[in-house]
């Protein structure tokens, strides 16, 4: 029963189980050969090839100190046991790497494949990886197989790590937006270059932005006095 709940979950999600078309438009320009060479291990689903860092395309992974379990299954140390085991498997390898993207972090996504073998496809197969949706259809049936035998993660309790990631910038929204002054919820932030750009409630980077007062950082009771001591609009 739980596997029909957990498929129907899949398909009332959000835009069903169809890839968004922004992730579905991956950058042309930037695929092709990527790095080959020997693995290092950085956690579940980035790696080292060469030297060059690597997110695998198409999967995710626990966060390496994320903790799975809860009703009625013990905590246990889901992210770095996935960590160690793709470990075990896979360092020091050979890879051959097709670069698919660039994310945001500068990282190089790519398929990889160890002995001819796709090594995210075998981590979904396995139990160790989820199928990211959000970015690639590629491992669908690979995780809904790998659940219905109860394989790996999916033999206990455990939060997908999108969904751990969201909680946890939530939370940590909430205890920096505890210390605004009432009534004063503006977001007067400093970039790595020094540049002054305030974030208002409903915009894109503001819950992810932290305010850090003994930097220079502070919050504005409304945008005439962000801009009047200097900070101008995010774009975004």
């Amino acid at each position: 029963m739980r596997h029909i709940l957990y498929f129907l979950l899949l398909a009332l999600m959000p835009g069903g189980l169809a890839m968004p078309a922004s992730a579905a438009s991956t950058n042309t320009a930037v695929r092709g050969a990527g790095p080959t060479g020997a693995i290092h291990v950085i956690d579940g689903d980035t790696i080292d090839v060469d030297g060059a860092r690597v997110r695998l395309h198409g999967i995710d992974t626990p966060e390496q100190d994320q903790m799975c379990g809860g009703d009625g299954t013990p905590m246990w140390a889901c992210g770095a046991w996935v960590s160690d085991a793709v470990r075990d498997r896979y360092e020091g390898r050979e890879a051959i790497c097709e670069q698919q993207d660039l994310d945001r972090y500068g990282r190089i996504v790519a398929r990889c494949l160890v002995d001819g073998q796709d090594m995210g496809r075998v981590l979904v197969q396995d139990g160790l990886a989820f199928a990211y949706r959000r970015y690639s259809m590629a491992y669908d049936l690979d995780e809904k197989s790998a659940v219905i035998a109860e394989r790996g993660l999916h033999g206990s309790g455990v939060e997908l790590p999108s969904e751990y990631r969201a909680n946890a910038r939530a939370g940590r929204a909430a205890v920096n937006l505890a210390a605004a002054p009432a009534g004063c919820v503006i977001k007067g932030n400093i970039s790595s270059s020094g540049e002054r750009i305030y974030h208002v409630p409903g915009q894109q980077w503001y819950e992810p932005t932290r305010i850090d007062e003994t930097k220079g950082e502070r919050w504005f009771c409304s945008e005439a006095d962000a801009r009047a001591a200097g900070w101008r609009r995010a774009q975004r």
